[in-house]
């Protein structure tokens, strides 16, 4: 019955982690998966999602199935969040909020729904982006293209190229966008670009797909949300997936959201009902849990005062780390080859490693980034550092 079936390949992100849970050496360093160690490096129990949790665990009760929609509360606080809690848009109800099994979740129901009632439309995706981007919508049916972005020569952005290539796509097409901390290059728009964007996309009659998994790992909460607040300002039709994994550090929790901007809030309505029966194909519902945390915490202005304050003090050390590689190794490159450490935002950085120096900074060193040369900035800590820079510095200095 199923000899014709072929093996699955497996994640590449995930088998290179894999790879590194069975390497002996005891001084490796896992700078492939993107999750964010602290300073020991251990995965943090951030303290509002602590406190918001045994105040739950003190409260047992049944546990119903939630409505397909997800826990209202969570809905509201999400969007909130988001788009901000003063936005006109949610007061005119034009936004459709769905709770979701992270943003990967996201993405796949939102996939599921462009492909019912915009069958023809074909999907247009950074170059390079996050592998499981291109993987859910070619699974969910579309073709998937590539617009310009990454500048391998500059470690910046090809904005003009990438401009240029959005403006000649058909109407209708499906524009996946990065709102911030760019996976996997840490490149991303500014404000002044995103306008230009978002003038490009309406005028175009393109219906963005904005990424949200890192909100709060670049400039801040909300200036990360400046392009889906700006694209709700607007009234520019547009999906937006976001996800808890990275800024609640709550990963298994699976805790994300899609939300839908909508012409009106008839549409809207309509719009999430599809959303819910998308939602009931895929899983039914979504889990319970995580999804108190979160609304306790957005919900409790203590708890979110020190959600806030310790988030941005994960930022901030990612920013040291940064700092620390960059002047690290500025006896092996030029300043203009180091740049890109500091000058890209979030956990990733794209090094500028070959495949040929990432195979040896594994082999050699016992250090393990993505075969693109892709870094998680966020793995490395004040231990750690030095020997990353150690081994970027020899694999520089002698790629063969």
């Amino acid at each position: 019955m199923f000899e014709h079936i072929d093996a699955y390949p497996g994640d590449p992100i995930l088998s290179l982690n894999e790879n590194f849970q069975k390497d002996p050496r005891q001084n490796k360093v896992n700078l492939s998966i993107g999750i964010y160690f602290d300073d020991e490096g251990r995965l943090p129990v951030m303290k509002a999602v602590r406190a918001a949790e045994a105040a739950i665990l003190e409260e047992p009760g049944p546990k119903p199935y939630l409505p397909m929609a997800g826990f209202a509360q969570y809905r509201d606080a999400v969007q909130a969040l988001v788009f901000g809690a003063d936005c006109p848009s949610r007061a005119a109800g034009r936004i459709a909020t769905v709770q979701t099994l992270g943003g990967s979740g996201a993405l796949k129901v939102g996939a599921d729904f462009i492909k019912r009632y915009f069958p023809g439309s074909q999907v247009w995706v950074s170059d390079p982006t996050w592998e499981n981007h291109r993987f859910i919508f070619e699974r969910a049916g579309f073709t998937v293209n590539t617009y310009p972005y990454y500048d391998e020569v500059t470690g910046g952005l090809k904005f003009e190229a990438m401009l240029s290539a959005i403006d000649a796509l058909p109407a209708k097409s499906v524009v996946l966008l990065h709102a911030c901390c760019h996976n996997p290059t840490g490149v991303d728009l500014d404000r002044a670009q995103w306008e230009q964007l978002i003038d490009v996309l309406q005028k175009r009659d393109l219906l963005p797909f904005v990424d949200m998994a890192y909100q709060g790992f670049g400039s801040g909460l909300d200036d990360d949300a400046f392009a889906v607040r700006e694209l709700a300002r607007r009234g520019v039709p547009a999906l937006v997936a976001n996800s808890f994994s990275k800024n609640f550090s709550l990963y298994g929790e699976r805790c994300g959201g899609l939300h839908v901007i909508c012409e009106d809030a008839a549409a809207a309505d309509r719009v999430l009902g599809q959303l819910t029966g998308s939602v009931r194909a895929n899983y039914s519902n979504p889990p319970t849990h995580g999804a108190k945390i979160v609304t306790r915490v957005l919900g409790t202005p203590a708890l979110k005062a020190s959600w806030e304050e310790e988030l941005a003090a994960m930022c901030e050390r990612i920013a040291r780390m940064r700092a620390a590689i960059h002047d690290g190794l500025r006896a092996h490159a030029s300043e203009a080859a180091l740049a890109r450490y500091v000058k890209q935002r979030g956990m990733f950085t794209y090094t500028g490693l070959s495949e040929k120096q990432v195979e040896r900074l594994k082999a050699e060193f016992g250090v393990y980034i993505l075969r693109s040369g892709r870094m998680c900035v966020a793995g490395l800590n004040e231990k750690n550092v030095g020997v990353v820079v150690d081994a970027v510095g020899k694999v520089m200095k002698d790629p063969a």
